[in-house]
């Protein structure tokens, strides 16, 4: 793969932009030394703009989302691209949600261009699990976890039950929930059947993997190896 091409899958510019930040000097290695079309060196050792390169696919990331961001660029107004750099939106193949959030749920998001880990992460056969931390309107009653268990729940306007679900009580407003499918609006929706409105929605893991306590809102880092194989349950 010529140096362009690798430059612009990994977003960092159309190719004619490419060739023009290598025009400009903009590449080099980690002496300093200006590379050229021409040149190759490893992929660990090239800067772009003296800031080593991401790495190539697959890469994953973990993202803290923000309240008030969507997950999509079609959609309008503020996304989570707005707070990553920009080359994640350009990164060829595209770097994907696992699982979009909604743009009123905070909490922990995956982001992936690798395909098989993205299908196995949100695909219902696979079982992995996604817990999220409930806030609601009113207090728990204390029907809710067997409803949600039951495997029988239809939601308003579906005509297939939703797969069975754990609920465990936090407090008298509050709890945690976990699915093995992540349906439309899914967990607003099952508390609206049960007579309740969730008020805040953070989603704190996936399979076994944690939202780490030392990443805040709207900062991200690269998944390693581990954390991929406690998320996928492998």
């Amino acid at each position: 793969m010529k140096l362009v091409k690798l430059l612009a899958n990994l977003g960092y510019g159309s190719r004619s932009q490419v060739e023009r930040d290598l025009r400009k000097g903009h590449v080099t290695d980690t002496v300093g030394k200006v590379l050229g079309e021409r040149d190759f060196p490893p992929h660990a050792e090239i800067r772009f703009k003296g800031e080593p390169l991401d790495a190539p696919a697959p890469l994953t990331i973990l993202f803290h989302k923000p309240d008030g961001y969507t997950c999509s660029t079609d959609d309008p107004g503020d996304t989570i691209y707005d707070l990553l750099p920009n080359r994640f939106a350009l990164r060829n193949p595209v770097l994907s949600p696992v699982g979009r959030l909604d743009k009123d749920t905070t909490g922990m998001l995956l982001m992936t261009d690798n395909g098989q880990l993205l299908h196995r992460l949100i695909s219902p056969k696979h079982h992995v699990p996604k817990t999220y931390r409930v806030t609601l309107d009113r207090p728990i009653e204390g029907h809710e976890k067997d409803l949600f268990a039951s495997g029988e729940l239809v939601l308003r306007g579906e005509d297939k039950p939703l797969l069975p679900a754990t609920m465990e009580v936090l407090g008298e407003k509050e709890a945690t929930i976990t699915l093995e499918e992540g349906r439309y609006h899914q967990v607003r929706r099952m508390f609206a059947a049960a007579g309740n409105h969730v008020v805040a929605l953070k989603r704190i893991s996936i399979g076994n993997l944690a939202l780490p306590d030392d990443l805040a809102e709207g900062e991200w880092r690269i998944v390693t190896e581990e954390e991929i194989r406690l998320a996928s349950g492998k």
